[in-house]
């Protein structure tokens, strides 16, 4: 099973990983901090090693994206898209047994500052 672990976050400065730059994030004790790294470390070592991480990718700064729309012929636009507090700041590509461990990988991609949504892929073939 593949799903999308999407990261929204809007760190300042724009920079990853986002929580190193978010204020919710660098108000949280020292120790905490640490916490949240190793609980990241250890789950998302254990599925890289698993082979369950399949591509990840951080993106850079929504004010250098261009916005493609279609309004009877092609209209371009700069970025960012929304004018939401949070952008998308990157994702990873999970390819694992059951929703449960998808669960269990993107919830520690959550770290204050930042949503993280998990989706399911729509693979060809696959039935709603």
């Amino acid at each position: 099973m593949k799903f999308v672990i999407l990261i929204h976050s809007n760190p300042q400065p724009w920079g990853h990983p986002t929580s190193a730059h978010t204020a919710e994030y660098q108000a949280q004790p020292q120790q905490k901090q640490d916490e949240l790294g190793a609980r990241w470390d250890k789950v998302f070592g254990e599925a890289d090693a698993n082979g369950e991480i399949v591509y990840g990718c951080a993106l850079g700064d929504p004010a250098a994206s261009a916005i493609f729309a279609y309004d009877g012929k092609p209209v371009v636009a700069d970025g960012p898209y929304s004018e939401s507090k949070e952008h998308l700041a990157g994702f990873f590509l999970i390819d694992v047994a059951s929703e449960a461990r998808a669960r269990q990988i993107a919830e520690v991609f959550s770290c204050p500052g930042d949503t993280v949504e998990l989706r399911p892929t729509m693979q060809p073939g696959c039935e709603a």
